[in-house]
């Protein structure tokens, strides 16, 4: 209609441009035929904006249905999703008659503790959302999770076969699709290439010795030996031993509770050899800041995470460093399956009525069709959602993105969803509380072996030298060599040490 009016637009203006030419030169008789003209034409014109308006109005509903969310995608202010939500609002919202209203933009576990209070209702409570961000945590700890609408009844069997199924079977609880995958992130390697080309350039080393955990921890004690120095921190010690006995078929957590089993001492060893001599950072915080302040190289982090990470290293004297960030897969398991974790909440949406519930699957299936999703996701450092999404739309948005990480990042998934499977953490009430024990003791109990490990290496060393006439410090070789057989039998026993505390606490 725009395109049908702007040309008649144009083609009244030229016939009014010529009507001024041809009645310049006659007679003022002739004036009164042009003036004719000109009312024909503006009677016309007029007539086309009558009609604009009118078919725009028809486009419109009368009726508007608000829908409410809480979600995590970004700050209040600067936030991805909201930007999709005005999208929406101003586009298929205006022709339907639907407006999504963002209500609360906070991290999952302040929705949780909110879902959870608001559930139970009483004096201060907020009224839960149409459509609130969840992990199954949070649909398990409800007191009523029937409250909440099956997706099953809302999209056909085409339309799921369409996602990803391992992205879907998370959100499957007690048979129900209760929580519709939106927008999924994983666990990746994060390296801080500044560093890592000037120590492999010495040490014979290269990006592709950190595809296995083996190769990543074989490193990271190399880096070590020579610096002094940490080179890996990692957010998720769980997920390190959940992912390896998975990839040999076996199971860390079940309804007993961790097994910690010779598959469990088979993960341990390469670990604990890392963490007690120093290779491993076990400070507090994120891996990020680890890398920011030159304390790590390397880092097992959320995908997500990509967004907090600094382009600049601080040290601790105050001198700083260029971080050129790159990411690759998660390391693998020599001999185990390629997995990956399945990472990133979803959305539940709430019963109410029809035309509620209508009106936010409009939203929901917008947001999940594969060039929106797309879209969104490449704002905030997600996976899209649906295979064709994957295949079709994210290698050409990948060509426009401007920043080098977030190519390097969207690479890495690509490259993850061809050759991984995306793991599912198992639904038990208390997995959360077995993960919060399981990290904060594996941290405290290695850092604590890796303090007696540098105070007795440090006696090994001043044994294995002596001093001269002039008081100056030399090796004695076949001391070194005596030592070095006590430094392994030391670490063995102190990674030993630890898994035992760790068994005798569990």
């Amino acid at each position: 209609m725009k395109i049908f009016f702007a040309k008649k637009i144009e083609k009244y203006n030229k016939q009014e441009s010529n009507a001024e030419c041809s009645c310049s030169s006659k007679k003022s008789g002739f004036f009164r035929g042009c003036n004719l003209r000109r009312t024909m034409a503006l009677v016309i014109v007029l007539s086309f904006i009558i009609m604009l308006v009118s078919g725009c109005g028809d486009a419109k509903s009368t009726n508007t249905t608000t829908i409410t969310i809480w979600h995590v995608y970004g700050e209040q202010s600067d936030s991805p999703l909201n930007d999709m939500i005005e999208e929406f609002n101003n586009t298929v919202g205006i022709q339907k008659g639907i407006t999504v209203k963002s209500m609360k933009v906070s991290d999952t576990n302040t929705i949780h503790e909110a879902v959870l209070k608001s559930e139970q209702g009483g004096p201060g409570t907020e009224k839960l959302p149409d459509i609130f961000v969840s992990y199954p945590k949070t649909v398990l700890a409800m007191s009523d999770n029937e409250k909440l609408v099956d997706f099953q009844d809302y999209f056909s069997e085409e339309e799921l076969s369409s996602f990803r199924q391992d992205f879907i079977e998370e959100g499957m609880i007690d048979g129900r699709l209760l929580i519709l995958p939106v927008a999924k992130s994983t666990e990746v390697l994060f390296v801080n290439k500044t560093i890592f080309d000037r120590f492999a350039n010495d040490n014979g080393v290269s990006l592709d010795d950190l595809s296995t955990w083996e190769g990543l921890l074989e490193v990271a004690r190399k880096y070590t030996s020579a610096t002094g120095k940490s080179f890996l921190a990692d957010d998720y010690f769980f997920n390190y031993f959940q992912l390896g006995q998975a990839s040999y078929g076996g199971k860390f957590i079940s309804e007993n509770g961790l097994n910690m089993d010779s598959q469990f001492d088979k993960l341990w060893k390469p670990m604990g050899d890392a963490a007690v001599e120093g290779a491993i950072w076990l400070g507090s915080g994120y891996a990020s800041e680890a890398l920011r302040t030159g304390d790590a190289v390397a880092s097992i982090a959320s995908s997500a995470g990509i967004l907090y990470y600094s382009d600049m290293v601080t040290y601790e004297d105050n001198t700083t460093d260029e971080l050129e960030l790159v990411t690759l897969p998660i390391p693998t398991y020599s001999g185990g399956e390629k997995l990956a974790m399945n990472r990133g909440a979803g959305m539940c949406l709430l019963k109410s009525d029809e035309q509620r519930e209508n009106a936010a699957m409009t939203f929901l299936k917008w947001l999940t069709s594969p060039q929106n999703n797309v879209n969104f996701v490449t704002q905030a450092g997600y996976m899209p959602v649906t295979n064709e999404a994957f295949e079709n739309y994210l290698p050409d948005a990948i060509g426009t993105l401007e920043s080098p990480r977030y190519k390097s990042l969207y690479n890495t998934f690509m490259e993850m969803q061809k050759e991984y499977s995306f793991y599912t953490p198992p639904q038990y009430d208390f997995y959360l509380d077995k993960e919060t024990w399981f990290e904060k003791n594996v941290r405290q109990i290695l850092a604590e072996k890796a303090a007696d490990y540098k105070e007795r290496m440090g006696e090994l060393v001043d044994s294995a030298t002596s001093t001269d006439a002039s008081g100056s410090r030399k090796q004695n070789n076949s001391i070194e060599k005596q030592s070095d057989v006590e430094k392994e039998k030391l670490r063995d026993s102190l990674v030993n040490d630890a898994l035992e505390s760790l068994k005798e606490i569990n």
